[in-house]
């Protein structure tokens, strides 16, 4: 029996190797529970006939074995009870090998749980990965769409800070086209986007003396996911402006801690929303803070006493 015991592993490598993955895993349900019955009846019929290292009797076996030959007398309702034992060396292997068999099974089915779950979560970061580049991708034609409409205003109008625009739009462009490369970068250089942004507003604008910007909290050892922030300020000076011309934005960025809170305020102006060539910014933004930040951010947008106020607080 203890030699038969040491072949069960056997068991284990067959349903590890062979049963599970080409049939359990390919959901051949019904062949594969008919194959491991037969495999277990095989071996345990097979074990029977293997053959032994021969094991040297010693005098107390020779003892034993010369009692079993010249059996004492014993009355026959004892000898009738004591059948069932002589069987229990079979069941007992019987048991081990399906225990080994199982065994296997459950390594196996493991095996590919991780490996399945492993495949999963780099096809889930690839595919944010994707959606991350698609949204990027739009969001530049969108801020170049929006600073070109700047500089030719103030081409238009002659204006001689238009040559110095032109040098502030470019400087915008290199950030936008070297450093928003990177996943991440240092929250100083997104702050002084957005400030070179604002000053590039400032100069088409002939009423700008409500545009204020306030950044508070020791953030230069922050870093973020670059052109995150700079939709809501664009969204602003475009829709921020009234039918006399005055534009109407606050800025306001804080840092506690490792919490970002940031609000974007403007007056609601006379510029309509073309609802077809429009609103890529916004719904850029919201579909890389959820990719981004899932669960930890907070973004709140909320019109009232007609102003159109943005709210994002962002655990970095």
């Amino acid at each position: 029996m203890f030699y038969r015991i040491l072949l069960n592993p056997i068991l284990v490598y067959i349903n590890y190797l062979i049963l599970v993955p080409y049939f359990l895993l390919k959901k051949e349900i019904t062949l594969y529970i008919i194959i491991s019955i037969t495999v277990l009846v095989l071996f345990n019929f097979l074990i029977k006939f293997v053959p032994f290292p021969h094991v040297p009797i010693d005098k107390f076996t020779e003892l034993i074995q010369n009692t079993e030959m010249h059996p004492p007398r014993k009355p026959p309702h004892f000898i009738k009870d004591m059948q069932p034992l002589k069987r229990l060396p079979y069941f007992m292997t019987a048991i081990i090998s399906l225990t080994f068999f199982l065994l296997g099974g459950v390594l196996g089915l493991t095996k590919d749980f991780y490996r399945r779950d492993r495949v999963n979560r780099e096809a889930e970061v690839q595919r944010k990965e994707t959606e991350l580049q698609f949204l990027r991708a739009q969001l530049n034609p969108h801020f170049l769409f929006n600073s070109l409409n700047s500089v030719y205003s103030l081409v238009r109008n002659k204006s001689i800070e238009a040559p110095e625009a032109i040098i502030m739009l470019s400087e915008l462009m290199r950030y936008m086209l070297y450093e928003a490369k990177q996943e991440l970068v240092p929250l100083s250089k997104e702050i002084d986007y957005i400030k070179n942004f604002v000053s590039l507003q400032l100069l088409r604008l002939s009423h700008s003396e409500n545009v204020k910007i306030k950044i508070s909290g020791d953030y230069q050892d922050k870093k973020i996911p670059p052109l995150l922030l700079i939709p809501f300020v664009e969204n602003a000076f475009k829709y921020g402006t009234d039918f006399k011309g005055r534009t109407d934005v606050s800025i306001n960025m804080e840092l506690i801690g490792e919490s970002l809170f940031f609000i974007v305020k403007n007056k609601i102006g006379v510029y309509r929303k073309d609802e077809s060539n429009s609103g890529i910014g916004l719904e850029n933004i919201k579909g890389r803070l959820h990719l981004l930040y899932p669960d930890q951010h907070v973004l709140k947008i909320d019109k009232t006493d007609g102003f159109y106020t943005v709210q994002l607080e962002l655990n970095l």
